[in-house]
């Protein structure tokens, strides 16, 4: 399994060629005789909401940077997309939530970025259930809170579709 496409087995180091399998041209290997699949990689993501709206952080990485996200990022292994978004959430926002206080809400495919696919899953947390004081981790130039009308009031943008998530988080516990 490869995140980029690939033209070398990651097992054995031939030249893949390309094969029909399952209706779907695919790389393949025909030294170890098997499908070099292509799958995305998942992050998670957690939108705290409260009474002055929803916490977003700057991005200080590509891409996108300099648009406005909710905190989240790619899974650890052995890491649950709960852990990861809470992870993701102190690493960018500083701010702590435990795992069982968050609710399923949404999941997104994510514009490719360098042929890289993501699938987010997205949870949401209300502020009261969390404890810390935002503030810009090492992925983020900037954290604010910011409602349906507040946002863009400053020339903020989204990273696009985090836009879908902030109004999803909004509609389901602002």
């Amino acid at each position: 399994m490869t995140t980029y496409p690939t033209n070398f087995c990651p097992q054995c180091g031939a030249e893949l060629t390309r094969r029909d399998v399952e209706g779907r041209e695919r790389r393949f290997c025909p030294d170890c005789e098997r499908v070099v699949w292509r799958n995305p990689v998942p992050t998670a993501g957690v939108a705290v909401v409260g009474p002055n709206g929803v916490l977003l952080t700057e991005r200080a990485v590509e891409p996108g940077v300099g648009e406005w996200a909710v905190p989240g990022g790619h899974l650890e292994a052995e890491e649950t997309p709960l852990e990861a978004a809470v992870r993701e959430l102190r690493e960018e926002a500083g701010v702590r939530a435990d795992p069982d206080d968050l609710l399923l809400l949404d999941t997104f495919t994510a514009t490719p970025f360098e042929d890289k696919h993501v699938v987010s899953v997205g949870f949401a947390v209300r502020d009261e259930d969390t404890t810390g004081t935002p503030d810009a981790g090492p992925e983020a130039t900037a954290v604010g809170w910011f409602t349906p009308e507040s946002f863009g009031d400053g020339g903020e943008r989204f990273h696009p579709p985090h836009g879908e998530r902030f109004r999803n988080a909004w509609d389901r516990l602002g």
